[in-house]
């Protein structure tokens, strides 16, 4: 079949975009032509994908967007396709992706009401109704069980539209047999990059959209631990933003030289087997695919119960989960108790190695290629 992938923007460091390209190479492997329609793309295109980058522009995004679902699919009327997978919520999806929030529920409980008389607000609600209503055909591919409700809620979507997933963690994310040994060879090298010592504490904090993402209270976090702990406790922060204001904090707070950005990374696997805890404390997140690639890796994670993978965590028994409402004192607790508790830090190691051994966390571009295949115009 010709399968045409539409998303807005790819780099390489992004949950997104990370789940949509081992979904579309799963459906390569399986023997499936792949084109793929996006705004901006940033890194290697892979072997026999067809990239169409859509040559429209405008001066606010929901604009920019409507145009492009305009191009995309005058393209299609002209070269047809089998199948047209969505990464973000447009119309014509013959099966969406849904890894963001319902925008329709952030619209009437987060904004004033004012914000619904807006033409932002007429475009992203209509695109969200185009995949959502209950007259329309497209299958959605869940990856958290806290959304699907929400969307029924607003939308009455029958519940047979919706396919959950399993999580879709990466082979390489998993300890390997050597693991002390990478870890050992991890931290020399990040002892010169990051001024880490043997006895340093390693903290890591790794995603993109770090407001999103609760980086400043990760800072506030470690600058409210215990001297001796803070004397020996590093925090890098991995991801693609602007890094800026969170440095500004960090000296604020004194701890300027303990803490470092330094933007996206492809070593992420050297980080999750240096690290001695994963801080993810988000404001919201429909997942948090980071959270189980430090379980799998047996790191240790603090996140916050705003994480539609947060219960992971707690099931594994491996680290602490910062309940919801928020408070920065009971994140500011869970790194001292966690940092503090050398056994603990260990146990935690322990509980998420064997998790990772008899959890399915790793099927979801195999399911997902599965419903992609399988769907029925």
């Amino acid at each position: 079949m010709q399968l045409a992938f539409c998303l807005y923007k790819y780099f390489p460091y992004g949950g997104l975009q990370r789940d949509f390209l081992r979904i579309a190479l799963t459906c390569q492997q399986r023997g499936h032509a792949i084109r793929v329609y996006a705004l901006e793309w940033h890194g290697e295109v892979p072997p026999g994908f067809e990239l169409v980058k859509v040559p429209v522009s405008a001066f606010a995004n929901h604009r920019r967007y409507a145009k492009f679902t305009r191009w995309v699919e005058a393209d299609i009327a002209r070269r047809p396709v089998d199948r047209l997978v969505g990464f973000n919520k447009m119309p014509g999806l013959d099966v969406y992706y849904a890894a963001d929030p319902c925008f329709e529920h952030k619209a009437r409980t987060l904004r004033k009401p004012l914000y619904r008389y807006g033409p932002r607000y007429r475009h992203f609600a209509a695109y969200e109704r185009a995949v959502f209503a209950p007259e329309g055909k497209t299958e959605i591919l869940m990856i958290s069980t806290t959304q699907q409700p929400l969307f029924a809620q607003y939308y009455g979507t029958p519940a047979r539209r919706f396919h959950l997933l399993p999580p879709g963690i990466a082979p390489d994310r998993r300890a390997p047999p050597d693991a002390a040994e990478r870890r050992a060879a991890a931290r020399a090298r990040f002892g010169s990059e990051f001024g880490l010592h043997a006895d340093d504490l390693l903290l890591v904090q790794i995603g993109s959209d770090f407001p999103r993402k609760g980086l400043d209270r990760s800072i506030a976090a470690l600058a409210a631990l215990p001297e001796p702990l803070k004397r020996r406790a590093r925090l890098v922060a991995l991801g693609a933003d602007d890094a800026r204001p969170f440095l500004e904090q960090a000296h604020r707070l004194g701890i300027g030289e303990r803490v470092h950005i330094p933007g996206g990374r492809d070593d992420v696997p050297d980080f999750l087997l240096a690290a001695d805890a994963l801080l993810h404390p988000a404001r919201h997140e429909n997942t948090g695919t980071v959270l189980l690639e430090a379980l799998v890796a047996g790191l240790p994670v603090i996140a916050s119960a705003a994480c539609g993978y947060a219960h992971y965590i707690e099931d594994a028994d491996a680290g602490l989960v910062v309940p919801e409402p928020f408070a920065q004192t009971a994140l500011d607790r869970a790194l001292a108790t966690l940092l503090g508790d050398d056994e603990g830090r260990a146990r935690c190691q322990r509980n998420a190695l064997a998790f990772a051994d008899r959890a399915d966390l790793y099927s979801l571009p195999e399911r997902a290629a599965d419903i992609i295949l399988g769907r029925r115009g």
